[in-house]
């Protein structure tokens, strides 16, 4: 049951792990100050691949689905927040030149106005005053961040519309939309830099050597979020999806109190406001904490 005073938020992802690499850190701060924080996963990662050598093992792959969901409901427990599944099935990466087709039934080649379906019905059970999502181009082009991406819209708009999905609950309109804006150019150079200082190799030396600046998408940050207490909590709950994160690999190679200290942020851009709020911003809830208290 939702209280009229709550502070809610739901972030849309497209696999489980996803919501420990993008804004995690961001939902433990706004769960420990009393606010409701609801995951809405919509794939289960049926087609993922086993991207820690450590668990690249038969067992593993023979039952890979379930301890996907498994690790996402260990990395639940350590954010602190809700989450549901959507239902979809992983439509994968599809590689080659040309691509390969995406596989019949998968989350990708539903319709957007099927898709967003649930997220629809969830918007209106939860009441989220914010939601966080991809950008249009998914964060990266996997094609379940760009489905994700236009659900979340096409949801943002419909949930608050009496006329659309009658028949999935009261409307509902949330107030604010955002993108998650982790992999920025100056983030990656900072955190680069603050690595070499220290003597150590940095892992981001060929990434920022490919990187075409045209590219960038740092413009478009909108809002910091100080949440640098969290990125242990963050880290944990990365760690929790074991298939999915070697803890020796490219994620935790940037030593924990370095990030802290040289980008104690997580930084989003607001794609859609209802409410009137001066940009740059510190906080998600701005222009609604002044309506709602949290319980």
């Amino acid at each position: 049951m939702n209280e009229p005073d709550q502070l809610r938020l739901l972030a849309v992802h497209a696999h489980p792990d996803d919501e420990s690499s993008k804004g995690a850190a961001t939902m433990a701060k706004y769960v420990a100050e009393g606010a409701r924080v609801l995951v809405a996963t919509c794939t289960g990662g049926e087609r993922g691949s086993v991207l820690n050598p450590a668990m690249d093992r038969p067992e593993v792959w023979e039952r890979l689905p379930q301890i996907r969901v498994e690790e996402m409901a260990r990395a639940r427990e350590i954010l602190g927040v809700e989450q549901e599944f959507l239902g979809f099935v992983d439509s994968g990466l599809p590689e080659g030149d040309p691509l390969p087709p995406l596989p019949d039934g998968c989350f990708a080649l539903v319709p957007v106005e099927e898709a967003a379906a649930p997220l629809v019905a969830l918007i209106r059970r939860f009441k989220p005053q914010v939601i966080t999502t991809y950008d249009e181009r998914g964060g990266y082009p996997h094609p379940d961040h760009i489905k994700t991406h236009e659900i979340s819209v096409h949801a943002f708009d419909a949930a608050g519309d009496p006329d659309r999905y009658p028949e999935l609950g009261e409307p509902w309109q949330p107030s604010k939309l955002y993108y998650h804006m982790s992999f920025t150019l100056p983030r990656t150079k900072a955190l680069h830099e603050a690595i070499l200082a220290t003597g150590v190799e940095s892992p981001y030396t060929e990434w920022l050597a490919n990187w075409d600046p045209a590219h960038d998408i740092s413009h478009r940050v909108t809002t910091r979020v100080p949440c640098a207490e969290y990125f242990p909590v963050r880290d944990a709950a990365l760690i929790a999806h074991a298939t999915q994160i070697d803890p020796e690999g490219r994620w935790f190679a940037c030593p924990p109190e370095t990030q802290q200290q040289v980008w104690p942020t997580e930084d989003y851009e607001l794609a859609r406001t209802l409410v009137d709020v001066p940009v740059p911003e510190g906080d998600l809830f701005t222009g609604i904490r002044s309506e709602v208290g949290v319980r």
